[in-house]
């Protein structure tokens, strides 16, 4: 589920007994967890992938009989299931990158969707980027590049230029599954959209899984429950928290709470996995976080 498509078009309601900016800061929390919970679960990319979609379809399918009793216009199909193709890739890379750099490196270099994003906009649709995302281009590039260890510089992990290749992957399968889905979402079809890309997204994770021998369909526990927490704290309950806050932000404010997420990925990298990013690779994090809050405050001001 994403937020990157939610915008905020009501005023902050009279006698909110709870802060949205606080609801915004909870949710971060949720969805940063979620690198933590697949490093700790030590499963591989494809099997955190299948399992968190598998284990929030049943939550997902409640929110769509809802959805379907209020009435809503006709749905789309062929488009979520497409969106689903980039959500799946960019579960299982992103996992397996997580192995490979940590958990907060990738979590950062995933951000970096929010400006792959205007790229394939115009390739696919011909939408003009904003001037903003042609200066912050070549900054980010640089990030990357150091926050990866791509210039040979000092990096964390067992094999971190693989893991921010493999980020990198995620994060264009997350642009496209983006694109896709404000192509396919609409009002009062929110669930059902998202229902059937979470559902596309398991069918990938088999599909790349089975024949890499890298999908496992009976982890046992403690794995098996930190992916159950994966799927209904970082991505069910993270999200209904972000979704309900946004509306009641400023742009501005909204899209800086999102800059949350890598941000509190990597504390909680550094703090309860104690994983040791090298200082060209927090440098690197800073500069891409700058760049993707340079293009994505602006874009939405």
């Amino acid at each position: 589920m994403t937020a990157t498509d939610l915008r905020p078009t009501t005023a902050p309601p009279t006698g909110t007994r709870v802060n949205p900016a606080l609801l915004a800061l909870a949710g971060s929390f949720c969805i940063a967890l979620s690198s933590v919970f697949i490093k700790v679960s030590g499963t591989t990319g494809s099997t955190s992938a299948f399992w968190r979609c598998l284990c929030s379809l049943p939550v997902l399918a409640a929110l769509v009989w809802w959805e379907r009793r209020r009435g809503a216009p006709r749905r789309r199909v062929l488009l979520p299931l497409l969106a689903g193709v980039g959500l799946g890739v960019d579960f299982v890379l992103w996992g397996d990158a997580i192995a490979l750099v940590g958990a907060g490196i990738a979590t950062v270099l995933l951000s970096v969707q929010v400006v792959i994003v205007p790229a394939v906009a115009y390739l696919l649709f011909r939408e003009r980027p904003s001037n903003r995302f042609l200066y912050a281009a070549p900054v980010l590039l640089g990030g990357i590049v150091l926050a990866g260890g791509l210039a040979g510089t000092p990096a964390f992990g067992p094999d971190p230029v693989l893991g921010a290749v493999l980020a990198l992957g995620a994060g264009v399968g997350f642009a496209a599954y983006l694109v896709l889905m404000r192509r396919s979402t609409g009002p009062g079809v929110r669930d059902h959209t998202l229902f059937l890309a979470t559902a596309s997204a398991g069918v990938v994770a088999v599909a790349i899984g089975v024949p890499t021998d890298r999908l496992d369909l009976s982890p046992g526990w403690p794995a098996l429950g930190w992916l159950v927490a994966l799927a209904l704290i970082g991505q069910i309950v993270g999200w209904l928290l972000i979704s309900t806050a946004l509306p009641r932000l400023s742009s501005a404010t909204g899209a800086t709470m999102m800059l949350l997420q890598p941000v509190g990925a990597i504390l909680m990298g550094i703090v309860l996995l104690h994983e040791r990013p090298s200082a060209p690779q927090l440098i690197g994090c800073l500069v891409v976080l700058a760049a993707v809050a340079f293009v994505t405050v602006g874009s939405r001001r």
